[in-house]
């Protein structure tokens, strides 16, 4: 009954389809906690080494692990018979993403919103909506595949690639960008960053799934083993919004309108980088399975890597976790809309051969 409900639904489970209001519930527990029960918080900030929360670290692994699981590095070579969909992509995201978004949140928090931001404050913002511009989407972009009918070979093949350049590109395009923000990023904790929250978890999400195939089969791993992990990537999530929103609890009640304020510039990017992944794919005569998720990667981001960094450099209570978790709350209802467009869109692009 919950497999049919789920294909029902369009390959979203109960806490996938509802994933925004679990958001929402975490952030109230979490600014509740904050505000009435302070102890929990300050308690909490003691375990932590090098900048990086002990408990937020184990449960952004939990987060990433099954994420990593997923990928097959030997389907990249495929991906040379196709190479104008990695192309859009990978542009999109490395060469343009990153750049739109500090320009986007740029204008909006120390521009347009500046008579409602203080200055420092508009920094830290900006340093949020950075790292979220310069980290494509990992996981949740096999969901929105999945929903418009892509190609989920070539989906698993984009997704492989955008991390191996994330390996190599987020640290400089990070430090770059927040260098000229005026923020002062100590680099070597950013690049620890990465090498804990995607290179280890990537290496150890490669060793399993080679050796559960290896002992038990593919059709084992696929159908039993990875949906071990189904709810795992998301309880995780809610936990961290918890103890995140825990930290942000005073400045949320004292600032209730900057959550719809970090919200306006997240939307606009999104919706921005959707249109020029797409209308590029359209232009290209790309196939519908292989735009859509290309487009998708582009729009949805990393959140779970921007949260980790975030709080590895800036700390729990800081303008730029806050910023990325704002992130998590708005991209769900923003992909979900993007799915049904791309959809509705299906007619404009050539049937795959």
């Amino acid at each position: 009954m919950l497999e049919k409900s789920r294909e029902q639904s369009g390959g979203l489970d109960f806490f996938g389809r509802y994933l925004t209001l679990w958001v929402a519930l975490c952030i109230v527990i979490g600014v509740a906690i904050g505000h009435f029960l302070p102890a929990i918080p300050r308690t909490l900030s003691k375990f932590e080494y090098a900048k990086v929360s002990i408990p937020v670290a184990v449960l952004i692994w939990l987060m990433i692990y099954p994420m990593m699981l997923k990928i097959d590095f030997s389907s990249v070579v495929e991906a040379t018979k196709k190479p104008k969909g990695l192309t859009v992509t990978c542009v999109t995201n490395w060469l343009i993403k990153p750049f739109t978004m500090y320009l986007i949140a740029a204008f909006f928090f120390k521009v347009v919103f500046r008579e409602f931001i203080p200055e420092a404050l508009a920094a830290d913002y900006l340093a949020g909506a950075v790292l979220l511009g310069a980290a494509p989407c990992t996981a949740m972009v096999f969901v929105w595949s999945h929903l418009t009918k892509g190609d989920p070979s070539y989906t698993l093949v984009q997704v492989a690639v955008n991390d191996l350049i994330l390996l190599v590109a987020f640290t400089p395009i990070v430090a770059f960008l927040l260098g000229v923000s005026n923020v002062f990023v100590p680099y070597d904790t950013l690049l620890l960053s990465v090498v804990l929250f995607v290179v280890i978890p990537l290496a150890g999400g490669y060793i399993t799934r080679k050796n559960i195939i290896k002992n038990r089969g593919l059709d084992y791993f696929q159908n039993v083993f990875i949906k071990k992990f189904d709810n795992i990537t998301i309880v995780g999530l809610l936990l961290t919004l918890v103890i995140i929103f825990s930290f942000q609890g005073e400045v949320i009640i004292n600032n209730p309108i900057h959550i719809g304020l970090i919200a306006i510039p997240l939307m606009i990017q999104t919706f921005l980088i959707f249109v020029i992944a797409y209308g590029w794919s359209k232009a290209w005569r790309l196939p519908h399975n292989i735009a859509a998720p290309a487009a998708m990667i582009g729009a949805s981001n990393f959140f779970e890597l921007a949260v980790a960094v975030a709080i590895s450099l800036f700390g729990l209570q800081s303008g730029a976790a806050l910023v990325t978790v704002v992130g998590v709350l708005v991209e769900v209802p923003l992909m979900l809309t993007l799915v049904k467009i791309a959809n509705n869109t299906k007619k404009w692009f050539p049937v795959p051969r």
